[in-house]
């Protein structure tokens, strides 16, 4: 069954009002905080909480929070990444629509843990329903108090500000997202200097996703035991699944960590459209490598998936049926990737459009008797050849889907047709 922790109130109409979030034990855990914690004991609390990253990579919280360096002379800056890009992804809009202050909540605590007195959440620039609501919730939590200059009379000052970008994917990456917050265009760094010595505007900064954010209140309110006995011993909590594909009921489910997958897509989603088989399933949003049906009862933690050879990742779970055609599916999946390469590298730039050229030239019929070998080695150039994990999300999956459907690439080459009858809808 689902555990309901960020999304306790999702459904009460009003629970974007600071009001009702006050009602509900909002900006309490804020108010503890400043009145009765110093820096190291939020990040310590924290890490003992064992929260990881909900943006992808599943990095502990805290630690990061802790790389910061303390005796910097330049500001520090928290950053909120709005930008939910990953498709099949859709989560993160929820929490801003309908409880932006619990992740306003969730930011300024993690802004006085380091140390910050300015807070941005960067939204992507198709949400602007989203966006709109957060902003109401940055001046409801102005006009309360709860923002601005000695906070709660700790001598404690703290501004917020939302920005929107520009509808890149590749602004998901939390240094191209610094690069566009800074007015520039969304390109990615080199690694080092990490943004937590050098972020933005050259200062140390954290950059953590909506979803991660959002559970620091509860964990501040109820403490790190309470929070770790969720979950499994090494991936602790609740996490946001988005279903979608061939399912009967797709949205999103809170789930405690280390739940099967096959609940999660037979329980709560109703079983696959038809009553027909599943053929194959994304498990953490489309850049992480495709599952078959025997990893159907796979645990969902970040360990457990990644032994059953894939990543958890934004958690955007994709259902495909029997009918569904393998290649179809990886050319869109190139298609996307090619689109939203900032073409920075040349590895990422010219690999993905490669990558879709051969995948296209299999799907209309054209494909040559050496294409699969020609694409499995674009992938290999590409994979650990970028400035950032783009091309590592665009070849790993197109990998996966040609190494684990060989047969229907072959086919495709072989006969010139598709042996699927139906294709599911685009991911773009």
């Amino acid at each position: 069954m689902e555990l309901r922790v960020l999304f306790k109130y999702i459904d009460n109409p009003d629970q974007h009002k600071i009001a009702t979030y006050i009602s509900t034990g909002g900006y309490k855990a804020w108010e503890k905080v400043l009145r009765e914690l110093k820096p190291a004991d939020v990040i310590d609390i924290v890490k003992r909480s064992g929260l990881r990253g909900r943006g992808g990579a599943g990095f502990p919280a805290g630690v990061k929070w802790s790389f910061v360096p303390k005796d910097s002379p330049k500001p520090k800056y928290l950053v909120c990444n709005g930008d939910e890009s990953e498709p099949g992804t859709c989560k993160d809009r929820v929490l801003l629509e309908r409880d932006p202050h619990r992740v306003v909540e969730g930011m300024a605590i993690a802004a006085f843990a380091i140390g910050a007195h300015n807070a941005y959440i960067y939204i992507r620039g198709e949400f602007a329903y989203p966006a709109a609501q957060m902003r109401k919730a940055v001046q409801e939590a102005y006009d309360k108090d709860f923002l601005g200059k000695n906070l709660f009379g700790a001598g404690y000052d703290l501004e917020m500000a939302v920005h929107t970008g520009g509808g890149a994917y590749i602004c998901g990456e939390e240094t191209a997202l610094l690069e566009s917050l800074e007015g520039k265009r969304g390109l990615s760094r080199i690694r080092p200097p990490f943004p937590a010595v050098e972020g933005l505007y050259a200062s140390p900064t954290v950059v953590n996703n909506v979803e991660t954010l959002a559970n620091v209140p509860g964990i501040i309110t109820n403490g790190p035991e309470w929070y770790a006995k969720m979950g499994t011993e090494k991936s602790t909590g609740t996490r946001i699944f988005c279903l979608s594909g061939h399912v009967k009921r797709p949205g999103n489910y809170e789930l405690e960590l280390g739940t099967p997958l096959s609940y999660l897509i037979n329980d709560l989603g109703g079983g696959v459209l038809g009553d027909k088989k599943i053929k194959a399933i994304i498990p953490g949003g489309s850049s992480t490598p495709v599952l078959t049906p025997d990893k159907l009862d796979v645990h969902l933690d970040f360990e457990s998936v990644a032994q059953a050879g894939s990543m958890l990742g934004s958690g955007g779970v994709v259902v495909m049926h029997e009918d569904t055609c393998m290649v179809w599916a990886a050319r869109k999946l190139a298609h996307f990737y090619m689109h939203e390469s900032c073409g920075k590298c040349t590895p990422c730039r010219m690999g993905t459009q490669w990558m879709f050229q051969i995948l296209d030239r299999i799907e209309s019929g054209k494909g040559c008797e050496n294409d699969i070998e020609l694409l499995l080695d674009v992938c290999d150039k590409i994979e650990g050849h970028t400035i950032c994990p783009l091309g590592d999300a665009a070849a790993m999956p197109v990998r996966a889907f040609t190494k684990t459907f060989r047969d229907e690439f072959e086919y495709h080459i072989k006969h010139k047709k598709c042996m699927t009858i139906n294709r599911m809808p685009s991911f773009t």
